[in-house]
Parts: structure tokens; sequence; C-alpha cells
């Protein structure tokens, strides 16, 4: 795995134990987080609080199945399985996309989609 590769995948591991630091530590100052058709979000600050977003509980299951990288361009795609205090559980497909400045993590694109329960 290349240097940005094990970044994406230490932001993965960091939403799998809900540890924001570790997390945080893979950002820029300045980084942007689009989630596609809901809202954006910049900054650490922005971005610290949407991490345990409290319409959400506990911490998401993440499966990446498949990553590719291109230049300063980090693509991954996977399922996953999480919790909303109002519906109970969800599962989901997932595609980020991670821009890179200086060696972090500059921009996320989230693009998710839910997914039957059954499987």
């Amino acid at each position: 795995m290349t240097a940005q590769q094990d970044l994406v995948a230490e932001y993965f591991n960091g939403f799998r134990a809900g540890d924001h630091p570790r997390i945080l530590a893979t950002l820029t100052d300045d980084v942007a987080w689009v989630i596609h058709g809901h809202r954006t979000i910049t900054g650490k600050a922005g971005f610290d609080g949407e991490i345990e977003n409290p319409a959400f509980t506990g911490h998401p299951d993440l499966d990446v199945q498949r990553v590719y990288e291109d230049g300063p361009v980090v693509i991954a795609v996977g399922e996953g399985r999480g919790a909303t205090v109002e519906h109970g559980p969800f599962r989901f497909a997932f595609n980020d996309t991670f821009t890179f400045r200086d060696g972090l993590i500059a921009r996320v694109d989230s693009y998710v989609v839910p997914l039957p329960r059954a499987c």
C-alpha cells in the first residue's frame, strides 16, 4: 500500500473505533467533507462534530472492498452497517473519494446509497 492508502486505512479505522483524534490527524485544517445529497462540512471542527452525529448510535461497521489511487486521489468503495436513533439498523454502500494535499486528506467526497436490510 502507498502512504496515501495507509492514511485512508487509518481514517476508516478511526471511524470504526470512534477515535476522533485518530481521524482528525489524517486531515488538513481546512478539510472539506461533501456528503453528496446531504450537506457539506468544512474545517476540522465541523468534521469532528460529524464523526459521531447525534442522529446515529454506535460506530459504523465498514467493509472497504476496493481501493484505487491516481495521483493525489484515493477512492475507496465498500459497504457498511450502522444504526440511527430514529430508525435502527441500516446497510449502505459507499464510495469515498479522498483528495490529498501535502500528505493529508484535504477533501472527502462521500456518496452513500441505502441497501436492503437482508443479506
